[in-house]
C-alpha cells in the first residue's frame, strides 16, 4: 500500500467533472487499484476510484501527476503533487475476511436451533419472511397455534424497533386472528418498554451469540 502526505490539486473527469484546489491531503493507493484522497476532516474520502482502476505516475512540466483510470464507466482521476511531505510504502499481507459475530442473522439461527429461548412450545417456521408491510425476521407459531412475529435486535431496542413490530403485527392481523408480536433483544429503552406495553406487544431478553476470541499475533518491532 502506498501512502502519500502531500499538498496537491485534484481533477476528476467521468460521470461528472470536479476540481479540488490546492490543499494538504492524504493519498492512499491500494494493491487492488483502489485510490483514495482524504482531507483533514470527515470520514469519507473527498475523491476516490474503486478497486480495478489502473494507476500510473507521470511528469508534466516538472510536476508529478498521479493518474487513476477506471475503464467502465470511463473515469479519470488526476492528482498534481505540488509538495510532498511524506511517502510510505508498506507490503501488507492480509488474507482475512471480516466476520461479524453476534449479528441478527446469528440470533435467528440460534433461535431456530433452540426455540425454547422464546418460550416453551414455540415453533419457528420462516426466517426473513416477506409480508405486505416488510420482512419479518422470524415468523412462527406458539403452542396454541397463534402466529408469532419476532423482531430481532442485536443491541438495545428502541422505539423504532417497536414501531416495526407493531406494523408487522397489524398487517398480519388483517388476515389472521390472535397474532402475537415479540421483540427479541439484549435490552430495551424505557420508551420502547412503555410502547410495547401500550400496544400489547411482548419482549424477550436474548443475548446475541458470541464466538470465542482467537489469539492474535502482535508486532514485536517497528523495523
Amino acid at each position: 500500500m502506498l501512502t502519500i502526505f502531500a499538498r496537491c490539486k485534484v481533477h476528476y473527469d467521468g460521470r461528472a467533472k470536479s476540481e479540488l484546489g490546492s490543499g494538504d491531503r492524504v493519498i492512499i493507493i491500494k494493491p487492488d487499484g483502489a485510490f483514495l484522497i482524504h482531507q483533514s476532516k470527515k470520514r469519507e474520502p473527498v475523491n476516490w476510484q474503486p478497486p480495478g482502476s489502473f494507476v500510473t505516475v507521470e511528469e508534466r512540466d516538472g510536476i508529478i501527476i498521479l493518474r487513476s483510470v477506471r475503464r467502465k464507466p470511463k473515469e479519470i482521476l488526476e492528482v498534481e503533487l505540488e509538495e510532498v511531505y511524506l511517502v510510505s510504502l508498506f507490503k501488507a499481507e492480509d488474507y482475512e475476511e471480516l466476520t461479524l459475530t453476534g449479528s441478527e442473522a446469528e440470533m435467528a439461527e440460534m433461535i431456530f436451533g433452540n426455540p425454547e429461548l422464546i418460550e416453551p412450545g414455540f415453533k419457528p417456521l420462516f426466517r426473513e419472511k416477506q409480508i405486505g408491510h416488510g420482512i419479518v425476521d422470524i415468523l412462527g407459531r406458539d403452542k396454541n397455534g397463534n402466529l408469532v412475529v419476532l423482531e430481532l435486535k442485536r443491541r438495545k431496542a428502541d422505539l423504532h424497533a417497536v414501531s416495526q413490530l407493531k406494523r408487522y403485527v397489524e398487517g398480519l392481523s388483517k388476515e389472521h386472528e390472535g397474532v402475537r408480536g415479540i421483540l427479541v433483544a439484549p435490552s430495551l429503552t424505557s420508551g420502547a418498554k412503555r410502547l410495547l406495553e401500550k400496544e400489547g406487544l411482548e419482549f424477550r431478553k436474548v443475548q446475541p451469540p458470541k464466538r470465542e476470541k482467537l489469539g492474535k499475533g502482535r508486532q514485536k518491532t517497528l523495523f
